[in-house]
């Protein structure tokens, strides 16, 4: 089974270490051009390109795979390079580009999207993000076969993993990660021995997963304390969750949901010590932050940022 792979991120890297791990080969790697990164903004090549190098798989960085597109001769290249190059399926995870139908069509046994979410719940391109946001009590990883709509292809396995309590994005995703690769070799090892079969995804229970922006980031302390706490622990570690006091920006990285009525109005600071961390009236109930990071400096448990950013009574959030 020879295996194109299309990915970015550490979540794709994942899978592409499981299946070079599983013994497939891989003779091609497409992944998102390099970026900018870092406080010297220094070009940094994607987690997918990082580990293809190491093991000297070959990669291909397009800026684009639509003929009809901004860049088609960049397009055409990337077609020409696909077809002659030997394989039988295309893998993708979190590549970031839209597969055209014209690169959809060209592996033998299709393109197969490794997702993270129990579909048709959280298509698109932060199903870990928006999950926690919302409350899920679970998520979970999807196999799917490819077509032209937003992750809407008939789904070829499906395994669901708990959201616990204090799942960040950050944990969670390591989680899925790590059974997305074990899901995409189970699933390679199956096309082996001939077509699997595939179930449609239902019409009922679509939603929609949006980009994260940094601007939706910034807490409304009018919101539940439950909301908020979600959002927490849905922004870490990107773009962090954060809110304004005396004129700074401050990041919250863990908060806890305290059934707390103060009477003040959201965003006031209900006592803010070492002990107790910094307790905030919000719409309903009261929010404890227990690690907090100030512009330039580092997470910090609660009782440590107080030393260095004293917060008072009568100070509020906004």
């Amino acid at each position: 089974m020879r295996v194109i792979f299309a990915g970015t991120p550490e979540f794709a890297a994942v899978a592409l270490q499981a299946i070079h791990a599983a013994g497939f080969t891989v003779p091609l790697v497409l992944t998102q051009p390099d970026r900018p990164a870092g406080r010297g903004m220094q070009l940094h090549a994607s987690a997918v390109k990082q580990f293809a190098l190491q093991h000297g798989i070959p990669v291909a960085q397009p800026t684009s795979l639509k003929l009809d597109g901004k860049y088609p001769e960049i397009a055409r290249e990337a077609h020409e390079l696909l077809r002659n190059t030997p394989h039988d399926v295309m893998v993708v995870a979190a590549y970031g580009l839209i597969l055209p139908r014209s690169v959809l069509d060209i592996p033998r046994l299709g393109c197969i999207n490794i997702h993270g979410s129990l579909l048709p719940r959280w298509r698109g391109a932060a199903p870990i993000h928006r999950a926690i946001e919302s409350g899920d009590a679970q998520t979970g990883i999807t196999i799917m076969h490819m077509e032209e709509g937003l992750d809407t292809g008939p789904m070829l396995h499906m395994q669901s993993v708990p959201i616990a309590a204090d799942d960040t994005t950050g944990s969670l995703h390591d989680k899925l990660a790590q059974l997305g690769g074990e899901m995409i070799t189970e699933t390679l090892r199956q096309l082996q021995q001939g077509a699997i079969p595939a179930t449609v995804q239902p019409e009922q229970g679509v939603t929609y997963a949006a980009k994260i922006s940094k601007e939706e980031a910034g807490l409304d302390f009018n919101l539940s304390a439950e909301q908020l706490a979600r959002k927490i622990r849905a922004f870490n570690p990107f773009p962090g969750a954060h809110a304004t006091i005396a004129g700074t920006t401050v990041k919250f990285w863990h908060a806890q949901v305290v059934d707390i009525t103060s009477g003040k109005p959201p965003g006031s600071i209900i006592s803010a010590n070492a002990q107790e961390g910094v307790l905030v009236a919000c719409g309903t109930h009261s929010l404890r932050l227990t690690e907090l990071q100030k512009p330039g400096g580092k997470r910090l448990p609660a009782s440590e940022f107080l030393k260095g950013f004293p917060i008072e009574s009568s100070q509020s959030f906004c």
